[in-house]
């Protein structure tokens, strides 16, 4: 069964909302403004149900003041970078995430993209994360120590080649 995506925008904010903080911690803290202000500077937002799975992405036009973002941006002309992919705790194992992550390398690959990069919570450590993003291919090309020592990521790239 292939899930239909539609843009997440066209979904009620409080469910995305509430997704979000389910999963605050693999992602970060947003309110209703922030969550607004973030699908306002991307270039994709795609979600799956009514809340079941959201993939926030941006690429280099965006204007994201994100130190995760600006640390591909820096070494970049060209790429999309996700910033959140959540699925919700009731619809796991259905393969939505790689569903929205298929969707999105065709759409980068279609807007001349290379790469698709993301990174993951070192500290504190994310291996459900880990693991799925090396199923897709996605392979570590740096580190960074954000906010005092109170997080640590691993910054993860696919290559868009053929396939």
């Amino acid at each position: 069964m292939t899930a239909p995506i539609v843009p997440a925008d066209s979904l009620d904010p409080a469910l995305l909302l509430a997704l979000n903080t389910a999963n605050q911690t693999e992602t970060s803290e947003l309110d209703a403004d922030g969550l607004r202000d973030l699908l306002a500077v991307s270039w994709q937002a795609l979600a799956i149900g009514r809340g079941d799975a959201l993939l926030i992405a941006m690429d280099q036009d965006s204007a994201y003041s994100s130190p995760n973002f600006q640390w591909f941006k820096a070494r970049h002309d060209r790429f999309a970078y996700v910033d959140r992919i959540i699925v919700d705790a009731s619809a796991r194992g259905r393969g939505l995430a790689r569903h929205l992550y298929e969707h999105l390398f065709g759409l980068a690959r279609s807007a001349g993209h290379d790469r698709i990069g993301c990174e993951v919570n070192l500290i504190p450590p994310n291996p459900g994360s880990d693991a799925f993003h090396a199923r897709l291919g996605f392979e570590e090309v740096g580190q960074a120590v954000l906010y005092g020592g109170a997080k640590t990521v691993r910054y993860l790239e696919k290559p868009l080649g053929g396939g």
